[in-house]
């Protein structure tokens, strides 16, 4: 694995550190009045969630993992774990519900989404960046309200509230970026 100096360490950067993996959640690079500089990375531990503020001087060598992403398809959940399905070999892994956090309620059934892998044991799973939501319930379109910035809420048929522009409809498909939870547009 190669290895990096602290100060080359970027959020999403997966490393191995004190004997776990651990995904660079927040990196600040430090210069103080005195002594040298270091990068301030808050990181997250892959394995059990536990989080760690750790600083790394630019002399300091950290090994980068690199993981493996693989297409998988959601199949069900069950007792808090969600079975996933590799396409081409069928195999099946099982991942906590809570890996997805606020974004749980946007997996559908049958959706292809990317599992990491180190080596055999499968870590983080992301969804697409865009999914199509119908909407549950809105409120009525007002004529005359035009205004460029004007929002309404939305409650989707997964239950996340969204504000949509007002020329959305009830019943009506849209997409929503899952990185922001935010309408992107009509589907």
């Amino acid at each position: 694995m190669p290895k990096i100096n602290g100060n080359e360490i970027r959020p999403g950067n997966v490393l191995e550190h004190n004997d776990g993996l651990w995904v660079a959640v927040k990196v600040d690079h430090v210069k103080p009045g005195k002594g040298g500089a270091f990068a301030q990375v808050e990181m997250k531990n892959l394995r059990n969630g536990s989080k760690l503020n750790e600083r790394f001087r630019s002399a300091d060598k950290v090994e980068r993992v690199r993981l493996e992403q693989k297409d998988m398809q959601f199949l069900y959940e069950s007792d808090g774990m969600l079975t996933f399905m590799d396409t081409e070999t069928f195999d099946q892994v099982e991942l906590p519900a809570d890996i997805l956090g606020e974004r749980r309620p946007f997996l559908q059934d049958g959706m292809t989404i990317v599992v990491e892998f180190y080596d055999t044991e499968a870590l983080n799973a992301t969804l697409p960046q865009k999914v199509v939501c119908k909407i549950a319930e809105t409120e009525p379109v007002v004529k005359g309200q035009t205004a460029a910035n004007s929002f309404k809420p939305a409650v989707l048929d997964n239950g996340v509230r969204i504000t949509v522009p007002p020329f959305v409809a009830q019943d009506e498909d849209i997409v929503v970026n899952t990185e922001t939870m935010e309408y992107s547009e009509r589907a």
